[in-house]
């Protein structure tokens, strides 16, 4: 079996990175071209609104409108008061109610600098990468990238004998487990792929997993087992309870993949009709095809698809296309 690697793409619009081991992606991160700081940045800030004196309150980033939460409040710092702050978590775009970022004060000596990058990320697991480009074999969907996009935007996962619906709410994601196989049976393997799915769609936050009802304590305990041996460390967990269900807790710092996917459909289909087009072959004049909100996201990247692929790009709108079913035209000039 081929040792693990990092397949990384610095794609129109965001880098994606796939963990790829025996051929299958085993951890997937996509990284937006966005403004907002990303997690592990320092950044001026003022605090506007002490909420609880000493615990918590709400800073603004210099340079712009942007808020997050503080907490601790550092000592001596009042309302008006500027210091560094350290991102700990992204805004997240929760429906009907969206996180703000998450701050705290920034380590003594500390500097403004921006936050590691997906690239940088990948780099510091120590493990090997290999940097793909678009006039090269696709290696991302030999891997099976459009299939795990597919199951992070339906929150689908099959697995022999069962499978996950995986659900976001406002308190915790959700998994649910369900298949054909003998209740306890199905708990271990249920366990497992959940934990696998939380790895493979960077999954944070509270989550919580409903197995199979099994009585016998030695089939919750394996259940428990098969999910710490799919799911890396640092995590916390319950234990299985009587009714099946078990929680975790990991950090997060930033949106899961699902998250990323669902807050915009419409985006997340022009990206990714994006990516197609770099690597559909052709020649002259390329349009792409889409429903009317996937290409008001595509004029944002339009001369820069243009530049990459070295040929003038039209968008073309068709109302009769779904959001994913986007297409990629060449046409000689």
């Amino acid at each position: 079996m081929p040792p693990a690697e990092w397949l990384v793409e610095d794609g129109v619009g965001e880098t994606r990175a796939a963990l790829v081991e025996g051929g299958t992606i085993v951890e997937a991160l996509v990284e937006r071209d966005d403004p907002a700081p990303r997690p592990g940045a320092i950044v001026s800030a003022r605090l506007v609104r002490l909420l609880v004196p000493g615990r918590r309150g709400i800073a603004r980033l210099d340079g712009g409108d942007l808020e997050g939460w503080l907490e601790p409040i550092p000592a001596g710092l009042s309302e008006g008061g500027t210091f560094l702050a350290e991102v700990t978590r992204e805004a997240l775009a929760e429906p009907g109610h969206p996180k703000r970022l998450r701050l705290r004060a920034a380590p003594a000596g500390a500097a403004p600098a921006p936050g590691p990058a997906l690239a940088d990320r990948v780099a510091a697991t120590g493990l090997p990468v290999r940097r793909l480009a678009a006039h090269q074999p696709d290696r991302l969907e030999a891997a099976g990238w459009g299939e795990l996009l597919d199951a992070a935007m339906t929150g689908d996962v099959a697995f022999p004998g069962g499978g996950l619906r995986i659900a976001l709410t406002p308190a915790m994601t959700l998994i649910d487990v369900d298949g054909t196989l003998a209740p306890a049976a199905l708990a271990v393997a249920g366990a497992r792929a959940a934990g696998q799915a939380i790895r493979r769609f960077g999954i944070g936050g509270s989550i919580g997993i409903d197995l199979p009802t099994v009585p016998d304590r030695a089939a919750r305990l394996a259940a428990a087992a098969a999910l710490d041996a799919a799911l890396p460390q640092p995590f916390e967990r319950t234990a299985v309870n009587g009714f099946g269900f078990l929680q975790v807790v990991r950090r997060r710092a930033r949106a899961s993949l699902l998250e990323m996917l669902r807050d915009d459909p419409a985006r997340a289909a022009a990206l990714a009709l994006l990516r197609r087009a770099e690597r559909t072959p052709g020649a002259g004049l390329c349009t792409l095809v889409a429903d009317s909100a996937v290409v008001f996201h595509l004029t944002t990247w339009q001369e820069t698809l243009a530049r990459r692929i070295g040929a003038p790009v039209a968008l073309r709108t068709d109302p009769s296309l779904a959001i994913s079913a986007g297409d990629v035209e060449f046409r000689q000039a």
